[in-house]
């Protein structure tokens, strides 16, 4: 192995199952390794076969299926991952792990044995020789099953350091091909991790023959912070799990350690062989099947990670990436980044927002739509296309309102179909009545107003808000809609070269949302009735009355 290389060894199946909650099927197992696989993973630790026969049954099954090459060689890309079992400094364990990963191509036994004065004294209740001893002949056993043998002195991070340097010589005598060196509580700092680390490479004997690793716990938060400082010393192996779920606070985390490399290769000059497009991807698939979800603003994978909503975030953004984001969100496996429209927004971003729904709005219209935005923004976290729509419908350019809601009824619950009937005054001042059925009452009221209007459309979205508080409050919806084919011409979209449909938004507000509902849809269908030239130019209200009257009546 190249010493600018850094092996990924994955424990999310063992370590990261151990998250409280968070236990595993054999098959959701099996389905994280394919994906740990394709991801580059060097070292996956499938398991801890002694735990159980199904978790023995699990790792088999994974050291069969994901541990040999497939068999059409062409269609392997990269090298098959080591497959590790986990086991206690005992017969018993090791040779449940040796049982359970002897059929991967390339196998690994991975022992450990506490080497913390507590933890010798009130969990092991063993003497320094004793453990010195222990390690020597467990680390030997576990040689005489298998080539790669992994070495572990628990809580190293609480160790003696001069301690260390004995039990890692003997189990290099023994054997070992890697030693791993655990900050299991998560108690040290970047500065100690790192400098125990050094010492370790600088004092053990025969360590220029082995890799060291590092496994670090997030206990204080500085897991990540403590592996880099590690690799940092001299170690080429880094102990991770996806999402840096586990024990307690949990692990250090794949995604955080390998970016940190690549974005920071100036600083690390080292290489992994991780594909990180599909990082965001295997981040779900974990928290899908754990059930952990992934905080928003996690590093890398969080759903935050690449948005924006301050202003002067999202101006530097709209002018250059590199202002604000130090890696592309495509990188990771993410799309693209996300101006999130809320109450920090600025001008900058909203302009930019309105001109990929198609409107170029003039100085003075945009200062109103501005501060309609930002009345709602107070009121919503998130602001949707439907409302950006309906911002422009309330305060910019209102089209003509050829149709207007006159009156409503409706009649549902659980006796009879829900049915509504409209009253709608049309553009010549006449009122047009019309009833209609649906699944639900709101879906009544647009078909009733369908067949009054008679515009072809297909509803994307429905949204319904309270804006204020308690029983009373009053309900704001959203709609928007999508012209059918043909109806009126499609847009292209501002600086390129591509059409799509036509989407208008409309916006209503009552106490009764099936009211506000009605209103939203007339209004967007007003806009859609506009933009088809059916009724000519709203300036003469003369011939809109008299064709609309034609159409209704035909």
């Amino acid at each position: 192995m190249q010493d600018d290389y850094v092996r990924i060894f994955d424990t999310t199946l063992r370590d990261g199952e151990q998250s409280p909650g968070a236990t595993l099927t054999s098959v959701e197992k099996l389905e994280i390794a394919r994906s740990l696989a394709k991801l580059g993973v060097d070292i996956i630790e499938a398991g801890f076969p002694a735990a159980s026969q199904d978790d023995l049954e699990a790792v088999r099954r994974i050291a069969v299926e994901v541990g040999n090459p497939p068999a059409d060689e062409a269609e392997l890309a990269r090298p098959v991952p080591i497959i590790c079992g986990l086991a206690r400094a005992n017969k018993k364990d090791i040779d449940a792990a040796w049982e359970a990963v002897k059929h991967a191509a390339r196998p690994r036994i991975h022992t450990f044995l506490a080497t913390s004065p507590i933890h010798m004294k009130y969990k092991l209740k063993m003497d320094p020789e004793e453990v010195v001893e222990r390690t020597a002949e467990m680390v030997a056993y576990a040689k005489s099953f298998c080539d790669d043998v992994e070495f572990s002195p628990e809580d190293a991070g609480r160790s003696d350091p001069e301690f260390l340097y004995l039990v890692l010589g003997e189990a290099i005598k023994a054997g070992a091909t890697t030693l791993n060196i655990p900050d299991t509580v998560g108690y040290t700092t970047p500065e100690e991790f790192g400098a125990l680390i050094s010492g370790i490479m600088e004092h053990t004997p025969g360590i220029e023959n082995v890799i060291v690793s590092v496994h670090c716990h997030d206990d204080l938060g500085m897991a990540t912070a403590n592996t880099l400082a590690g690799i940092q010393a001299g170690a080429r192996q880094a102990e991770v799990t996806i999402n840096g779920i586990g024990e307690r606070a949990g692990n250090t985390s794949l995604e955080e350690v390998v970016m940190a490399i690549r974005t920071r290769r100036q600083m690390y000059d080292l290489e992994t062989g991780i594909d990180t497009t599909l990082l965001t991807r295997t981040s779900r698939q974990v928290s899908n099947f754990t059930g952990i979800p992934v905080q928003p603003n996690k590093a890398i994978v969080g759903a935050n990670a690449f948005a924006h909503e301050a202003g002067i975030h999202q101006d530097g953004m709209l002018k250059h990436h590199e202002t604000y984001e130090i890696m592309r969100p495509d990188m990771v496996g993410v799309s693209q980044s996300w101006l999130v429209l809320g109450k920090h927004s600025g001008r900058h971003a909203f302009k930019a927002q309105l001109a990929e729904l198609g409107y170029e709005l003039e100085q003075e219209e945009l200062n109103r739509a501005f501060k309609r935005f930002k009345e709602l923004a107070d009121r919503k976290k998130v602001i949707t296309e439907a409302d950006l729509e309906a911002v422009v419908a309330d305060q910019i350019s209102q089209p003509h309102e050829i149709f207007s809601l006159d009156g409503l009824q409706v009649a549902c619950g659980t006796m009879g179909m829900p049915t509504a009937t409209v009253r709608l005054r049309g553009p010549d001042d006449q009122l047009y009545i019309q009833a209609a059925i649906g699944t639900g009452p709101v879906d009544a009221t647009f078909s009733a107003i369908d067949e009054i209007v008679k515009m072809p459309n297909t509803l994307q979205e429905y949204s319904v808000n309270a804006i204020t508080e308690g029983i009373d409050a009053i309900g704001e919806v959203t709609v928007r809609l999508q012209a059918d084919n043909g109806s009126i011409p499609q847009r292209k979209l501002p600086e390129q070269n591509v059409s799509r449909p036509r989407t208008f938004g409309g916006h209503g507000v009552d106490t009764d949302v099936i009211v506000a509902s009605a209103k939203a849809y007339l209004a967007a269908l007003n806009k859609l009735l506009v933009a088809s030239g059916r009724y000519g130019k709203v300036e003469t209200s003369a011939k809109i009355a008299r064709t609309a009257k034609e159409t209704v009546n035909a």
